[in-house]
């Protein structure tokens, strides 16, 4: 497979980058956020993936069809989430 690759150089800042975030994950950890210390470490952790599948496999230099999968990957998982969601929300419904 040969197509463009990055330079070592970019492969260094996404790793720099990867490792701030995980010190950034740690550091928010430690404070008292409330109902947002969820919300936090799940965003922190999405921008940890993108760039794991962004640079390192390769998905922003890959064809339609890698990022079409993607897509319908990421939408199988919202059904899902939206599905469990859904039956957290509606348990105390029946409980009366």
């Amino acid at each position: 497979m040969s197509g463009p690759t990055f330079q070592r150089k970019t492969y260094y800042y996404v790793f720099g980058a990867l490792i701030a975030l995980t010190v950034l994950t740690v550091g928010i950890s430690f404070l008292d956020l409330g109902q947002w210390h969820i919300a936090a470490g799940l965003t922190i952790a999405v921008c940890k993936a993108g760039f794991v599948i962004l640079f390192f496999m390769h998905l922003l230099h890959s064809r339609p069809l890698t990022w079409l999968i993607l897509g319908t990957g990421l939408f199988w998982l919202a059904i899902l989430l939206a599905l469990t969601l859904s039956d957290y929300v509606t348990r105390h419904l029946g409980a009366y």
